[in-house]
Order: C-alpha cells, then structure tokens, then sequence
C-alpha cells in the first residue's frame, strides 16, 4: 500500500474526522495514512461465510463480530495503529467506542495481493501485541490455504488446506470445514 499523504503528519484525531467523510478507507500508522485496495469476489465471498458463521454462532451471548469497515485501534509503543481488518471479535465489555474496537479476541485478514505481505508481517507483530487477542488467522484467497495462530500455542502456525480441514476458533468453541468457508469460491 502506498501511504495516501506522504508528506503529511496527521494525528489521531485528524485521521478519524477524515475517516468519517471519506468515501474510502485508510488504514493509520504512527501519523501516516494509507488507502485501503478494493476487495475480490473471492475475497468477499470469504469473508460473508466466515462472517455468517459467526454471527450465527455468537447470537445471544456477550461476543459481537465485526467485517471489513470497522477499525481496530493498537495503541503501541512505537505509535498509534488502525487496521480495517476483514473480520474481528470482541468479548470485552471495554470495547464500547463507537470509531473503532480495541480489545478483540480474534482477528482474521483475507490475504490480497497488495496486502499479502504486511498481513504475515507487520500486521501479525503487531496484533499479537494486543493482550485480549487469543487468535489470529490469515486466509489466501487464492487456494485453499489457511493459517492459524494461537496465543495458548506460542503463536506457532497451523496450517490447514483440506476441505475437510477445520478451522477451529478455540476461544468462540466455533468450527468450520475449508468446505463451507471456501463455498463457491473459484480458484
């Protein structure tokens, strides 16, 4: 992603008030903010099966699921982050800030070509910071390639990539088959 403003310090505040009228996303690091790439039809279909999964699953109880237009804050020691990240949970009843969720519990980024590399790096350093996150999964659009990461497992990678492959979330005691997650996603 190239930074949206490369001259421009912008502070937090700034960048939400932004946000709020801007008819695209930017994602905020340290002061720098950069556009968000449109999405794919596999990557929407994707995120609407986790999505709906979830929010099945979850109805009723204390947990709420979030997709792709809802920010995540990282307050961190080498500045202020705000990720859009494709889908979130939050459990804690200290995420009551209407801009953005800071507390999840898992978090899940459908790998795009032009964010491939920061969702495996900067994005996995940065999330496993967040005391609340008990998960992490990365999702390649393009096979049927998943990647899961556990706080209970050191954060050691989980590979999944048959249909009949589960991703378990642990910490939602949800499940799901590659199958139904991948459902008429063309590779």
């Amino acid at each position: 992603m190239e930074p949206a403003l490369k001259s421009d310090f912008l502070t937090v505040e700034e960048y939400l008030d932004g946000e709020e009228h801007s008819e695209l996303r930017h994602e905020y690091s340290a002061g720098v903010v950069f556009a968000m790439a449109g999405g794919t039809d596999n990557h929407n279909l994707i995120v609407g099966s986790l999505y709906s999964g979830l929010r099945a699953h979850l109805r009723g109880g204390p947990c709420r699921v979030f997709m792709e237009n809802v920010r995540l804050y990282l307050d961190l020691s080498q500045g202020d982050l705000f990720y859009y990240p494709d889908i979130m949970v939050t459990c804690d009843p200290r995420d009551t800030n209407p801009q953005f969720i800071q507390f999840p519990k898992v978090v899940v980024e459908v790998l795009s070509e032009g964010t491939e590399r920061i969702d495996r790096s900067e994005k996995f350093w940065n999330y496993v910071k967040l005391e609340s996150l008990e998960e992490y999964v990365i999702i390649d659009q393009h096979k049927m390639d998943v990647i899961l990461f556990r706080r209970s497992a050191n954060w050691q990678p989980e590979m999944l990539r048959a249909a009949s492959d589960h991703l378990k979330l642990i910490s939602l005691k949800f499940s799901m088959s590659l199958a139904d997650l991948y459902e008429d996603v063309r590779f």
